[in-house]
């Protein structure tokens, strides 16, 4: 207790003690903990991952949150009259001590979790939800935040300014600012339930990801590339099983073992682990954690007099209502499950050819997907595996980035950056033309245990002018299985797609331009625009005829492979359209449904047979395992996101394709970074794209991209 008064005593004398300068020198002779000091060495500090200690979580965490609300409170009892700058600046300066130990503790939550950090992070959920309430809930600083923005409807501010107090008015009001004191009180309360079952969700998947592991022997690796066969039996030998194959419970393992092996029995297995993660009818099910987390979504909003948790989230999104989004939605799906009944007839066909005496199931998708892209294309993925070597996508991307951007990536000297893991890799970006740093890039590419499933990117420091320039630290994370000593790591066309898309939003990081820290945040359905449009580089000639070079010849992918692979560009989207599309229409669903008593698996079932989902393939992300949903809020109501931003990407895509200089424009790439990725959050994201574009964008270049018919 006596800590905690020195802490607040120390923050309401910083807060009339002049410069950010002298108020971090003071506020830094506190810090003992590690993760919460202010980072040092090159490249404007750096995270000290090299000496990050598990012991120094829970501390950090909970002083970090106490200094927060120190300073929030200095600047809400202020007798000062409230100003712009007194206020709303004061508030994006704030916490900075927290945020640096939340770069750490979104390593041991992302990439290196382990049996004791989910103890701390179970036990420090719902203190983390009891701080946000705190903030959101503070009456005083709330009554200066409101006075400040009723005045600006009348007298506004600057551009920047007036975009960074609405966001931050909006966030208040969304959160219960408005709400009676009773009422306050409930909706913390959920908040804090919440965290605790968002916390429990993502556990359970991480168990189930780490306890169903398929072990082959060696007569039954029929298919398998020798590649794919070396890396299971590192794994084996890795978890115990030395002569044997280990195969992962990760879409990075199980995605080509379902496209490649001839074993139809193991491929149900591997196919049923996967597909059943969280839903094992055991005490790491899901089930029941999802219906609790849908009534008490549906209570918090009601408080706040919305219907549905779906019309809260989407107010200010680009979609504005669930309405908007379920008819893009529904606009598509026809089309999407047309062509998956063409799909499976046609691999129904070769599996009949072939005298298999099977009905295609979910379990053989992938497999006769396989044949029939060969048949029909006279394309073999593992062929084309043999020319995407990830060191060389790398390559790729870095070239791409300096004919958009004007960066350069260098590989920083081992040892002179800390890194958390020897796997990770870092290079410094520069400008081309002035050499000035631009900021760090990680490279985290390999699964390991305690690594949470799937490709992400991330910052541990963003880009503002605020108090100085600050550049930047950016991550991209995959999970590709780790090749045996001195083999090439192969990927597949679509894993090179995804690492891509994941460096696009390392880019959309880099090449910020925003004045305050809130301006880098983003809008969920139009973040993943910008990284969605970089896919489309991977397919252009600079990129295929210098870097998709064969791993053991070092010859350029031939023309004839090429043009196949363009060829079949529009193949198997139906697929690709109807599982992502079931996932985010279910996303939608269960959100307007009513909660009460909701049996989620009937719930998911008859929601499909609704939507006349076919039999022979599942929703990408099965609702037991939807950590985009139900991990936390980000993507609740939300994962439809991705096609909102597919629309933008086409109809972007073909002013590319129209350009004179094609995907590398100068002209056109100008305008790319200047309206479309450096404002972030500091423009209105429709302005943003009609200021690139001319206009808004049209649903027709989506359709086209994915082979679907259009209107006339």
């Amino acid at each position: 207790m006596k800590r905690y008064i020195l802490i607040a005593l120390s923050a309401a004398i910083l807060s009339s003690c002049g410069s950010p300068e002298k108020k971090e020198e003071m506020k830094e002779k506190e810090i003992n903990n590690l993760l919460l000091k202010e980072w040092t060495g090159p490249y404007g500090g750096v995270p000290a991952f090299d000496k990050m200690e598990i012991a120094d979580v829970k501390e950090a965490m909970q002083k970090g949150m106490e200094m927060h609300l120190a300073e929030i409170e200095a600047i809400a009892n202020s007798t000062e009259s409230p100003t712009f700058e007194n206020v709303i600046e004061e508030m994006e300066r704030a916490g900075e001590e927290l945020n640096r130990a939340f770069t750490y503790y979104g390593i041991w939550s992302s990439n290196m979790s382990t049996p004791e950090f989910r103890d701390i992070q179970a036990e420090l959920a719902p203190q983390f939800s009891e701080f946000q309430s705190k903030i959101t809930q503070n009456e005083k600083l709330f009554f200066k935040i409101k006075a400040l923005y009723d005045a600006s409807q009348v007298h506004p501010y600057d551009a920047d300014k007036q975009r960074v107090l609405d966001l931050t008015y909006k966030q208040f009001e969304m959160n219960g600012a408005n709400l009676d004191s009773t009422k306050k009180v409930r909706y913390a309360e959920i908040s804090k339930e919440l965290s605790s079952l968002y916390n429990k969700f993502s556990n359970n998947v991480l168990h189930d990801e780490e306890n169903y592991v398929t072990y082959l022997n060696e007569d039954q690796l029929g298919g398998l590339s020798d590649g794919f066969i070396k890396s299971a039996a590192s794994i084996a030998k890795e978890k115990g099983q030395e002569g044997k194959y280990a195969i992962t419970n990760t879409r990075s393992s199980m995605d080509p073992f379902l496209t490649y092996s001839t074993e139809r029995e193991l491929r149900k297995q591997v196919w049923t682990n996967y597909y059943s993660r969280g839903d094992n009818g055991d005490e790491y099910d899901n089930n029941e954690i999802i219906a609790e987390i849908l009534k008490l979504r549906r209570e918090r909003v009601e408080l706040l007099g919305y219907s549905n948790y779906a019309e809260w989230r989407l107010q200010d999104r680009m979609a504005k209502n669930p309405e908007n989004a379920m008819a893009l939605m529904e606009a598509v799906w026809p089309a999407a499950i047309a062509r998956v009944a063409e799909e499976v007839e046609d691999m129904q066909a070769i599996a009949d050819k072939k005298g298999d005496k099977i009905t295609i199931e979910p379990w053989d998708y992938r497999f006769y997907a396989e044949q029939v892209r060969k048949e029909k294309y006279d394309l073999n993925s593992d062929e084309v595996k043999q020319y995407l070597q990830l060191d060389k996508l790398t390559e790729a991307m870095f070239y791409v980035a300096g004919r958009l951007f004007n960066y350069n990536f260098t590989p920083v000297p081992d040892g002179s950056v800390p890194v958390f893991h020897e796997d990770v890799k870092v290079w410094e970006v520069t400008d081309k033309t002035s050499g000035d740093n631009i900021g760090l890039w990680y490279l985290d590419p390999y699964a390991r245990e305690g690594k949470r499933s799937g490709a992400w990117a991330t910052t541990y420091r963003s880009y503002t002018s605020f108090d100085g320039p600050k550049n930047v630290l950016a991550s991209n994370n995959s999970n590709f299985v780790k090749p045996a000593a001195g083999e090439a790591l192969l990927v597949s066309w679509d894993d090179a797609t995804t690492f891509f898309h994941e460096f696009g939003h390392a880019l959309h990081f880099f090449s910020s331009n925003v004045k305050y820290p809130t301006l880098n945040s983003g809008v969920r359905d139009y973040t993943e625009f910008q990284s969605q449009l970089l896919e489309r580089w991977l397919s252009t000639d600079e990129v295929i005829n210098q870097f998709l070079v064969h791993n053991k010849t070092g010859e350029p992918m031939p023309a004839e492979l090429v043009a196949k692979i363009k060829k079949a560009s529009t193949f198997n989207q139906g697929f690709a359209t109807t599982e992502y599309l079931a996932s985010a229409i279910m996303d939608m669903k269960f959100h307007l449904a009513d909660p009460s008593n909701m049996d989620v698996d009937a719930f998911e079932r008859e929601t499909l047979e609704e939507l006349k989902m076919p039999k022979e393939l599942p929703m990408r992300h099965r609702t037991p395992h939807f950590g985009h949903v139900f991990s936390g809020e980000g993507y609740a109501t939300a994962y439809y996101g991705y096609m909102w931003a597919e629309v933008l990407t086409s109809d972007a895509a073909e002013a590319f394709a129209e350009a004179p200089g094609g995907f590398y424009d100068e002209e056109l790439a100008e305008k790319l970074v200047e309206y479309l990725f450096a404002p972030r959050n500091s423009l209105d994201p429709a302005e943003a794209y009609r200021l690139f574009r001319g206009r808004d964008a049209k649903v027709e270049a989506l359709m086209r991209d994915r082979g679907f018919p259009v209107a006339e």
